[in-house]
């Protein structure tokens, strides 16, 4: 695999002050999705590189980088999203803004805390590439954004996925809080199971997305080789909605303006 130099600017060192302040005030409210940020551009040093290095390995990723679409304003585009059929990962992605009150913008906006996002660069579209398929992650493995676990074991398939100290750090926390915070190790297991699941899978991040939100969704899973979190599931039902989001408030669609009415 071809080995690219880091990107301009950056001074190749992880800020750990940093990352441990983030990481404070992460888990005293999941919802901070600042400090996520903060926390990926003080420890993914090097991620982007060697990413995007795997990407243009590949005659699709080549073609892929070449065509340089920026995802978040396809995805921010309500009627490109209401063209998908029902049963598709598009349609899949579609109730799940819906249901959240999420956006492709909202991600955006919140990424701002990180300048290496905004250049001009290879290296920094393929990080807003991540940042912009992240709630399409949620779709693909039924990992439910709204709740502290699915988050947590979303961000540990993701350190699988695509590298980079901060997922790591940001799921391990997650899972050591859980302990004392649910008195249990479920939580901790299905954050682990997770991983695991991130490693089993293909490599989503080199993924045509504008054809894989076409998919049949089901197709989609098992092309991709992405298997149902027994582990989850069962932490979920088991600690309920209290504790499943014990870093987050659960958001009901009631209170969502543009779903109340």
């Amino acid at each position: 695999m071809a080995k690219l130099p880091a990107l301009p600017g950056t001074s190749g060192r992880r800020d750990w002050r940093t990352a441990f302040d983030a990481i404070r005030k992460l888990m005293a409210n999941g919802d901070d999705t600042t400090q996520v940020f903060r926390i990926m551009r003080a420890l993914n040093v090097g991620n982007g590189p060697r990413n995007y290095a795997r990407l243009i390995a590949t005659v699709e990723g080549g073609r892929l980088a070449s065509e340089h679409v920026e995802l978040a304003e396809r995805f921010s585009d309500r009627a490109f999203v209401r063209q998908f059929a029902p049963g598709t990962v598009g349609a899949a992605y579609r109730a799940f803004l819906e249901t959240t009150g999420y956006s492709a913008d909202g991600l955006v906006q919140v990424s701002k805390i990180d300048s290496e996002h905004q250049v001009a660069h290879p290296y920094a579209w393929f990080g807003r590439r991540v940042r912009d398929t992240h709630d399409i992650w949620h779709v693909l493995t039924g990992y439910k954004a709204d709740e502290s676990l699915g988050e947590a074991c979303l961000v540990a398939f993701s350190y699988a996925q695509v590298g980079g100290l901060g997922w790591a750090f940001i799921g391990g926390a997650a899972a050591l809080k859980s302990l004392s915070v649910t008195r249990n190790t479920l939580f901790a297991r299905a954050v682990w199971e997770g991983y695991r699941n991130g490693r089993r899978a293909r490599w989503i991040s080199g993924e045509d997305y504008l054809a894989l939100l076409a998919e049949p969704i089901e197709t989609a899973r098992a092309r991709l080789g992405i298997v149902t979190p027994t582990a989850y599931l069962k932490a979920q039902h088991v600690l309920g909605a209290e504790l499943a989001s014990y870093l987050s408030a659960r958001r009901d669609p009631a209170a969502i303006p543009e779903l109340a009415g």
